[in-house]
């Protein structure tokens, strides 16, 4: 393919692109395809002759669409957001264009620059406290990493080699062998399953700590969790703060939890990966008090932030630990300006990095800041709204505060009415919901998810949970007959 044919074909899926969203609403949400779909509808081998653009166009809707979960319709309410706007999708077509890969400042220099004021950028949209930042002038600073899974491990490897040296230097007696099956981590039981696995591959204990009865972490928990391992030998070198945990947003008490941390000389990071992007907006900062006792924090642009998938961003106050536990420094990947600028391959898991600072700085420029916290603020109207409307009914009771873009609510009654109400919700099609299980209550998490939702949505979906509801009722009726 040459230019004048890639033109042809790039303007047309530029086309195709924004009448897909554009009119998004309109498909149905859940695909209603089985396992092995696909297979069948394209060929067993790649062609050997090239086909043309037009025909690849034509099997988008033939092959694609119909496998598709269409998770920036209004109609979307599962998990938590993934991020979409037209600024990011072109950013992302430049850096597809231009195919670096930014694992040194060498290997191209803007990808690595750019990225380090975009994290500043970013930092001081949150307020966060400046020793965070590279601008700073001190050890801190940002990096964008894949997701908030690769940034809870990353801060538990760097922690992990910060209490290694630091236990070498009162017991060069004991191996690292030792010293690792001492280690211990915390973390709420409300945290999200990746600080879980973050343990497993980082080969450690990891303590799962009660939280209160709002679901939070709160700091004398976290104390007596640390001062029995203490009494029992163990080495506490990790602990995780969730500031809107999955099941129901709730924010653990980081102004608690710090001086816990600090106190015992444990690495303490601070995982906002959904609701970190609400910071921007002045009245949500509440939350982060305290953040200055934390060593790392991190959230995700690519959630609630308007940049696409993958874009999280993580800060360090010192990166030092984590450059030295990952750095693998061969001769081929070192250069002359070593140690003027970050060399990010030391900063992550995998050694290459694409270019993921343009889809910051588009969004960022081409939105202002007034944009995006208008953005957050109308979705947290638009799930304050749902809530009301879940309230009006007497059939239904809230499960928790509603936080943020989110409200988990529940048919009163058993945890099986609601199981079956969710299956019948989602097997009409319409909308789509995942449950969530606090201290086996089961739930519905109604998320707030598209750029597109108006308030006219939010009523569409509460008429589909009410009609499941009346279905339900009707069958449960049937059946003591």
């Amino acid at each position: 393919m040459e230019a004048p044919e890639f033109k042809d074909f790039a303007k047309s899926m530029v086309d195709y692109i924004a009448d897909y969203l554009e009119n998004i609403r309109d498909r149905r949400v859940l695909p209603e395809v089985k396992p092995g779909y696909l297979q069948p509808l394209i060929p067993d081998a790649a062609p050997e002759k090239p086909e043309n653009w037009q025909d690849v166009m034509k099997d988008i809707e033939r092959v694609i669409m119909p496998g598709v979960t269409h998770w920036h319709s209004p109609k979307f309410h599962a998990y938590f957001p993934t991020a979409n706007s037209y600024p990011a999708i072109v950013a992302d077509m430049l850096s597809g264009a231009i195919a670096c890969i930014g694992f040194t400042w060498i290997a191209s220099p803007a990808c690595t620059e750019l990225e380090v004021v975009m994290l500043d950028w970013l930092g001081k949209m949150i307020d966060l406290p400046s020793e965070f930042l590279a601008c700073s002038g001190g050890k801190g600073g940002g990096v964008i990493q894949g997701t908030a899974s690769e940034s809870t491990l990353v801060a538990l490897l760097g922690a992990k080699a910060k209490k290694l040296q630091e236990v070498k230097a009162t017991h060069p007696e004991w191996d690292d062998h030792t010293i690792i099956g001492k280690l211990v981590g915390y973390a709420s039981a409300q945290s999200h399953s990746s600080v879980e696995r973050a343990g497993l591959l980082g080969g450690i204990k990891l303590r799962s700590v009660p939280a209160d009865e709002n679901n939070r972490l709160r700091g004398d928990a976290l104390e007596k969790a640390i001062e029995k391992d203490l009494a029992d030998g163990l080495i506490p070198f990790y602990a995780v703060v969730t500031l809107g945990t999955t099941n129901s947003c709730a924010f653990d008490r980081l102004d608690e939890c710090g001086p816990v941390a600090n106190k015992h000389n444990v690495w303490l990071h601070v995982d906002a990966a959904y609701a970190g992007s609400a910071f921007i907006c002045p009245e949500y900062r509440h939350h982060m008090k305290g953040m200055e006792k934390a060593d790392s924090f991190n959230f995700n642009p690519h959630k609630w932030m308007l940049v696409n998938f993958d874009c999280s961003a993580m800060w360090l106050k010192d990166p030092s630990w984590v450059v030295n536990a990952f750095n693998v420094d061969p001769l081929y990947l070192k250069h002359d300006m070593q140690g003027s600028a970050p060399d990010y391959r030391h900063w992550q898991i995998p050694l290459g990095r694409r270019f993921r600072a343009l889809k910051l700085w588009f969004v960022l420029r081409l939105y202002g800041v007034e944009n995006l916290q208008a953005h957050i603020r109308r979705h947290c109207g638009f799930a304050k709204q749902f809530g009301d409307l879940c309230v009006q009914d007497k059939r239904f009771e809230l499960a928790a505060e509603v936080n943020m873009g989110l409200v988990c609510f529940r048919l009163k009654g058993t945890n099986e009415r609601n199981e079956a109400l969710l299956k019948r919700i989602n097997g009409r099609g319409n909308i789509h919901m995942v449950p969530a299980k606090i201290r086996d209550v089961y739930f519905l998490r109604m998320a707030v998810c598209s750029r597109f939702t108006q308030s006219e949505d939010m009523e569409y979906s509460w008429k589909e949970v009410s009609a499941a509801a009346d279905e339900l009722e009707l069958s449960e009726a049937a059946d003591k007959k």
